[in-house]
């Protein structure tokens, strides 16, 4: 079982038990921004996924925030970008494909949300072509909360023979003398054994001859 909650404008939180396989069954095929219809006691909630914890080893879910909406009010939600086609400037020009974006916030009726939003890379055929915010599509009430000209992909030439060669040419900083944090300190703070004095050495009287 995974435990969640549930709430919303208006409504009292109310703790739940969810069956795991069921569970992950429907937020596979729905995604963190569908609405999903949560049953609890014969009654149904119109819910969305306002968070999730996961394990940050296995991803397993270990708790669910499910928010109620109304229906006949519009919410604002991010949601994924999904690239799709095959870049002619990426196959045949060598280019460098760019995604300067992942995901897009819009607002829309909680009927209208998207799982996904596709992009269609398709038609970047030249490296001054561009997929832009105004470009994507959307359906009933869902509009995209950013500006049109705003750029989704593009396509970079690649680098020249000439730019791969300075690269590699990057005069590369000499390291100096390497020293671990605190030995000189400790080296400074070793007692230092005193001087011994020197002293002559007496030679000894030859034997007297007998």
């Amino acid at each position: 079982m995974t435990p969640a909650v549930l709430y919303g404008h208006g409504i009292k939180s109310v703790n739940l038990s969810l069956n795991s396989q069921e569970f992950n069954r429907a937020f596979k095929e729905a995604g963190e921004t569908s609405l999903l219809g949560l049953v609890i006691d014969g009654k149904k909630h119109n819910v969305l996924i306002h968070d999730l914890a996961r394990d940050p080893l296995s991803g397993a879910i270990l708790h669910v925030d499910f928010f109620e909406v109304k229906m006949d009010e519009k919410i604002k939600t991010k949601v994924p970008l999904v690239f799709i086609g095959d870049s002619p400037a990426v196959k045949t020009e060598g280019g460098v494909l760019i995604k300067a974006l992942q995901e897009v916030e819009l607002e829309a009726l909680p009927q209208d949300l998207p799982k996904e939003i596709e992009v269609d890379i398709s038609g970047l055929k030249a490296f001054e072509d561009k997929v832009r915010v105004k470009d994507l599509k959307v359906s009933g009430s869902a509009k995209i909360l950013l500006d049109p000209e705003d750029m989704v992909a593009a396509v970079v030439p690649p680098r020249s023979d000439k730019e791969l060669e300075e690269l590699g040419q990057k005069p590369v900083e000499e390291v100096g003398e390497v020293k671990v944090v605190g030995e000189e300190e400790k080296v400074a703070a070793a007692p230092v054994a005193p001087a011994t004095e020197e002293r002559p050495v007496k030679e000894k009287p030859p034997a007297k001859e007998s």
